[in-house]
């Protein structure tokens, strides 16, 4: 996580613990994953492992408050990530549910939904700033 940005607020905070439990889940360290509170909040996991589609590419998880998980292959450094797969559903699943998602990608399976679905607007006046304050270390 990248100690430089604010985590002043409540839910900076928690976007930060949630990334955190998801890089633990997945089995990862701390250093391969960064949370920006945004405005809108985003966050990017460096994955290992490749997938067998893309195997000479690396594969990142990348979250967005209004797309939730995703799943990126790397092209060029000076290209963003091209996404092969949104995990859909919650915007904010379980780490649990992050990890299957990841693992059936790198069994070959095609899990979640090529399209990119919308499932919350940015600023929406729902519970996701609540939930992310209320997310425990």
């Amino acid at each position: 996580m990248d100690p430089d940005l604010d985590y002043g607020d409540a839910p900076a905070r928690g976007l930060q613990r949630y990334v955190r439990a998801v890089a633990a889940e997945l089995g990862l360290d701390g250093e391969c994953a960064s949370a920006d509170p945004g405005p809108p909040a985003s966050a990017y996991l460096a994955v290992d492992g490749h997938l067998p589609s893309f195997p000479d590419r690396d594969l990142a998880l990348m979250w967005d408050e209004e797309y939730g998980w995703a799943a990126a292959v790397e092209t060029r450094s000076d290209e963003p990530p091209v996404v092969i797969a949104y995990l859909g559903g919650d915007v904010l699943p379980a780490p649990g549910t992050v990890a299957a998602f990841l693992t059936a990608l790198l069994r070959g399976e095609h899990p979640g939904d090529p399209r990119p679905i919308r499932l919350r607007a940015y600023g929406a006046p729902d519970d996701l700033m609540d939930r992310l304050s209320a997310y425990p270390p």
